[in-house]
This record gives structure tokens, sequence and C-alpha cells, in this order.
């Protein structure tokens, strides 16, 4: 089985990127972590990408001053270089200007730790907290020019309890992304991802049941039989 060379970029510690590589461990996985790339150096995630073989690359983007254009070609020609044909992004802190995102459009994916639409940009879970919303939660989707917009493949969602604080609500937000991230990638490197206009239609198994946790149940009806 051929699999797909992918990129994963990141900024920091790249919780995400290390449950891809964990996922693609699998000989069956259908994308091959073949590049972690940072546009920050010295980062953790370089760190354990390196000590798990895989090939990093670092592309400052504080050396470019404001040149984003050329920030940009300087991360495509080195995923050109390792034959790229799909990018992760997993923490990566820099927003991507409409020529890149279109040049890899439908090959270009993002995790986002909200239910998107809602709470697009930073601090979602303290926006979240301080919005009174029940349900938060994460999503990965297939990237557009806007912030956190573009066909969604996949959402988990999560309680919010009466004494979350931003931390506790962070952490049961991220072991979510840990779980549907490579799922996600895993259906768009095998072709199950075809896109209509702005929605993206997922034809693989698992992919109807993506929005997990539901609210806890009362223990007196937690006994009940499942009907039908």
């Amino acid at each position: 089985m051929r699999r797909v060379p992918t990129a994963v970029l990141i900024s920091g510690r790249g919780s995400n990127m290390v449950k891809l590589v964990e996922a693609a461990r699998d000989p069956a996985y259908p994308a091959e972590i073949a590049l972690v790339l940072s546009n920050r150096a010295l980062v953790p995630g370089l760190v354990y990408a390196e000590e798990q073989g895989i090939p990093t690359a670092v592309v400052e983007s504080r050396a470019f001053k404001g040149d984003r254009a050329g920030f940009e070609a300087a991360m495509d020609a080195v995923l050109a270089r390792h034959g790229i044909e799909l990018v992760a992004l997993a923490g990566f802190m820099r927003v991507l200007t409409e020529g890149f995102v279109e040049r890899w459009q439908d090959r270009l994916i993002n995790i986002h730790p909200s239910l998107l639409p809602s709470f697009r940009g930073l601090d979602t879970h303290a926006r979240a907290l301080a919005a009174g919303v029940r349900l938060h939660g994460c999503t990965v989707h297939l990237v557009r020019h806007g912030v956190d917009e573009g066909p969604i493949l996949a959402q988990a969602a999560v309680p919010v309890l009466p004494d979350d604080d931003e931390a506790a609500l962070a952490a049961r937000v991220l072991a979510e992304e840990h779980r549907i991230y490579p799922a996600a990638l895993a259906w768009l490197a095998a072709g199950r991802v075809r896109v209509e206009g702005d929605l993206a239609r997922v034809d693989a198994p698992g992919a109807s049941a993506s929005l997990a946790n539901p609210l806890p149940v009362p223990a007196a009806l937690s006994t009940r039989p499942v009907e039908g």
C-alpha cells in the first residue's frame, strides 16, 4: 500500500503531531509522516520528531520580517524537497496567505479547539466559559483563507461542567483532539473525502461517529436498556 507523504507543521510542543506520528507507526495507516516543519527553532516538537527518526526542518518566520510570501515560498521549497503531498497543521501559529492555501487546497488540514464555526481564533476555552455554552469541543477541517474556516471533516464535543476552569476544559478538549485528528488525516490520505462547495463528505467507517462525549447520563437512568 502506498502511503501519502505528509508534513506536520508546528510552532511548539506539537502534542497533536505526536498523536499523528503514533498513528502512522501502523503500516496500514494511509499517511506517512515524512517531515515535521517548525517556524521556530529548538521547540520540543522538533526534539520529539528527531528522536523518532522523522526528518525535521526549520523555516523561522521571524527571519522574514513581515515578508509572508517569502516565508511561505521557503516552506514550499522544503515541502517540495521532501516530496510532501499533504500538510497537517498542529499548533502552527501563523496565519497562511491566500496563495499558500490555494496551492495546497484540499490537501491542507487543521485542528481547532472549538466546535466551529463558534469561537474562531484564539482563547477558545476562556471564551466558551464566558459565553456559558454547555458543549464545547474541537474540529478538524480543510483549510481555507479565512481564519479557522473550511469544510469540516470531524468534530468532537465535550460537556462544559459547572466547576470547569479554562485548564480543565482545555484538557478535556485536547483528549478529543488527539482522537479525531489521526482519524481525519487517515480519511483524507485514503481518498475518502469528497469536497462539495463548502462541505466535505466523508465516506469511511466511523465517520458518522465523530461527535463524541454526550452529556453524562444520570445514575438512575444509566441501567436502562437501550431501545431499538
